[in-house]
């Protein structure tokens, strides 16, 4: 079994497992092809940044299994479990990385619903009379 660099990326309710293989070049999500998985364009490039950042593309081989939220929360998820994978592998990219905000975990999800109010923070209309 080749040796691989692994990473645990989170955003909203979605969570990615990547694993970062030496050599040969492939993007493997949930067993598809990153293009067939992510339909957005937007998604896609999302998920390599990590990769373009630390000029990493073509070195690497990614294979990722995510889950939960929706689509564009996978795409973060996967995006902060490559750029966690990458430090994995080569400890001297944290500075290129941090400066990019690859690092962080967005800490943003939905706010729970109030008793009393229609949803997180809208009110009932006021009636006066």
């Amino acid at each position: 079994m080749a040796q691989y660099y692994q990473g645990l990326g989170r955003r909203k309710t979605s969570r990615a497992r990547v694993r970062l293989y030496r050599g040969e070049d492939g993007f493997v999500v949930n067993g598809k092809p990153a293009t067939e998985f992510f339909s957005r364009d937007v998604d896609l490039a999302t998920s390599i940044l990590p990769l373009q950042v630390a000029e990493r593309i073509g070195q690497y081989s990614v294979s990722v299994k995510v889950e939960g939220g929706g689509v564009s929360g996978q795409a973060g998820a996967v995006r902060h479990g490559i750029a966690r994978a990458l430090l994995d592998a080569e400890p001297e990219l944290r500075p290129a990385l941090k400066q990019a905000g690859l690092l962080t975990r967005d800490p943003r999800v939905k706010e729970r619903k109030k008793p009393g109010l229609k949803r997180a923070r809208k009110a009932p209309q006021y009636t006066k009379r």
